[in-house]
């Protein structure tokens, strides 16, 4: 994220990929990004990145939350998951998404009809497995039931306990 959006100006891209590169080498074996950050830019940096060492570790991404005339919007339509995949997939520069989250939960659009999306984008072979952040606990369970879901992002820190509830 803060490689090239968010908490201040873009670094310059050499030294990311060297950061990148470094991290791999440390054995850090998930890198997670998003279509938002940047936007685009951030994937884009992770494909030049991951080059020739792609095979070293996992990738994430995001998709959900776009910014179509600067205002922000949840999206969770079958035709915009899809579009985003495929455009991840291009920036990225990989045949298949690792693990692919939904952002945001996309409350005009049933989730099951999301999930059933991705489910036809697993057995595609675009993407592995499928993940939801900031979701509800009942939204997980109706995910779930039209195709495993695999990750959950969600806040949890000092500030916000709702998780333990």
């Amino acid at each position: 994220m803060g490689m090239s959006a968010f908490y201040g100006p873009p670094k310059p891209e050499e030294d990311m990929i060297q950061l990148i590169h470094h991290a791999v080498s440390s054995n850090v074996t998930l890198l997670d990004t998003s279509d938002v950050y940047g936007p685009h830019t951030n994937e884009i940096l992770l494909g030049k990145a991951l080059k020739g060492i792609r095979e070293k570790g996992e990738l994430a991404t995001n998709f959900g939350i776009s910014f179509e005339g600067g205002v922000r919007d949840v999206q969770g339509a079958p035709a915009y998951v899809r579009a985003s995949c495929e455009a991840s997939m291009k920036r990225l520069d990989v045949d298949c998404i690792d693990h692919y989250y939904q952002h945001r939960i996309d409350t005009r659009v049933p989730i099951e009809v999301t999930m059933g999306e991705l489910k036809k984008l697993v057995e595609e072979g675009k993407i592995k497995y499928v993940g939801l952040s900031e979701a509800s606990a009942s939204t997980i369970r109706r995910a779930h039931a039209v195709h495993p879901i695999t990750t959950i992002q969600l806040e949890w820190s000092l500030w916000t306990r709702d998780a333990e509830k």
